[in-house]
C-alpha cells in the first residue's frame, strides 16, 4: 500500500520559516517525482514544488521561488519543503503527491499524480 504522510505545518508570523516533511512508504522512491500542492482556504489546488529524480530536476512555481527549497532524504524516502520568509498568502494545507511519470512543463497540474498524502495545515500570520 502506498502511503504519503505529511507533517510539519504551523502556525507562524510573517517573515518566519517552517519545514514541511513527507516521508513515503510502498513505492520505488526513486522512481517517482514527489510534489508539493497547497489549497489556500477557498481556492483551487496550487502547486508549489516538485522533485524528480528520474529528471535530475527540481521545480517551483513563482509565487515561491527563492523562497522555498526542495530536497530529499534518500535513505528515509522523505522529502523535505523548506519554506522561508513566509508570507500570509501561503497559508493553506499542504499536501505531497507522488507521480511515476511527470513531464516538466505538467509538474504543477494535479491530474498528474496518483499519490496523495493527508495534508498538514501552514498559518502565516501577517
Amino acid at each position: 500500500e502506498v502511503q504519503l504522510q505529511a507533517s510539519g505545518g504551523g502556525l507562524v508570523q510573517a517573515g518566519g520559516s517552517l519545514r514541511l516533511s513527507c516521508t513515503v512508504s510502498g513505492l520505488t522512491f526513486d522512481d517517482y517525482a514527489i510534489a508539493w500542492f497547497r489549497q489556500p482556504p477557498g481556492k483551487e489546488h496550487e502547486g508549489v514544488s516538485c522533485i524528480s529524480e528520474s529528471l535530475r530536476s527540481t521545480f517551483y512555481s513563482d509565487s515561491v521561488k527563492g523562497r522555498f527549497t526542495v530536497s530529499t532524504d534518500n535513505a528515509k524516502n522523505t522529502v523535505f519543503l523548506q519554506m522561508d520568509h513566509l508570507n500570509p498568502e501561503d497559508t493553506g494545507v499542504y499536501y505531497c503527491a507522488a507521480s511515476r511519470w511527470i513531464v516538466a512543463g505538467l509538474w504543477d497540474l494535479k491530474r498528474e499524480y496518483n499519490y496523495w498524502g493527508q495534508g498538514t495545515q501552514v498559518t502565516v500570520s501577517s
